[in-house]
């Protein structure tokens, strides 16, 4: 039997994803396309390996026992491609990283330049996402390491084939509009009578902010939920309301916000997560020590 590797890339994230459309949406594919390559896969295979129910497919069990041997197949040519890049010298690959725009404006630009001067020749691209979406497109080997977040009281889940490194520890401040607070810190506890600026509570930020809340003893009124930080940031300079900020997403802030150290223990932990079979991969190694100094060299707490 022969059959393509990038077939079986699609039906490996069938499995994980359960649906046509949610590979399509992570691989950046129509879901006829898609449909049509796992089509190709079962007459290569000449075997029927999904069955539909409804407007679902589902595994046979064909389609189980290759979708198990397209793990061990896909991981036994990512490891040869690394055994490769060993050989050639690890600082000559080329990665690709998932950031989202904090980290892109506050912290990228000075790790890749510290990473410049250490291995000029290792190639960086990178991938604009949310930060709940690093740890799917790092699994499924559309990218080699994404920054990730985990709240003090709210941390995602760990997955069994991947590692995480964190790069640094962000406190996190009370943004409002310029004189309603002053530069005293102020416990959580404080903010229970004010409006408030969310994100959506399925996001991770807005999730881990609704708990620390009801942690303090209040329920959050939030009056806007908004889908971008520079948003509520724009919102809380006009007086529309008060939203939290870590080191990162304060960088850069629009014109008349002002921000009150947050009492207490609420922080940010900021990582990178990669596969945990590529943990010995040097580029990956070059890539995150340049993230940890770059952080430490613009003054976010240190890495843990």
């Amino acid at each position: 039997m022969e059959v393509s590797l990038h077939r079986l890339k699609l039906l490996r994230e069938l499995r994980h994803r359960g649906t046509v459309t949610a590979v399509a949406d992570a691989l950046h594919y129509s879901a006829s396309a898609v449909s049509q390559q796992l089509a190709q896969l079962e007459r290569e295979a000449q075997t029927p390996l999904f069955q539909r129910h409804g407007r679902r497919i589902v595994l046979t069990e064909a389609g189980r026992v290759l979708a198990d041997h397209s793990e061990d197949i896909l991981d036994a040519v990512e490891s040869a491609g690394n055994a490769i890049e060993s050989l050639r010298g690890g600082s000559t690959a080329t990665l690709h990283v998932g950031v989202w725009a904090s980290v892109a404006t506050g912290l990228l630009p000075t790790g890749l330049a510290l990473l410049a001067d250490r291995a000029p020749a290792l190639g960086v691209r990178t991938v604009e996402l949310e930060p709940e979406s690093g740890f799917d497109a790092v699994r499924d080997g559309s990218l080699d390491l994404s920054f990730v977040i985990d709240y003090s009281n709210y941390v995602m889940p760990r997955v069994r084939t991947l590692e995480r490194t964190t790069v640094a520890v962000e406190r996190m401040w009370i943004a409002a509009a310029a004189g309603t607070f002053g530069g005293e810190p102020m416990e959580l506890v404080e903010l229970a009578a004010r409006g408030w600026i969310l994100s959506d509570p399925r996001s991770h930020f807005g999730r881990a902010v609704r708990l620390v809340c009801r942690e303090a003893g209040f329920e959050p009124d939030v009056q806007h939920t908004v889908g971008e930080q520079s948003t509520a940031l724009a919102l809380a300079a006009a007086g529309l309301g008060v939203t939290l900020v870590s080191d990162l997403g304060a960088h850069e802030l629009p014109d008349g916000v002002e921000l009150t150290p947050l009492a207490g223990h609420f922080q940010r932990n900021l990582s990178l997560t990669y596969r945990a079979r590529d943990a010995g991969r040097e580029a990956l190694r070059l890539f995150i020590d340049a993230m940890i100094d770059g952080a430490d060299k613009i003054g976010l707490g240190e890495a843990r």
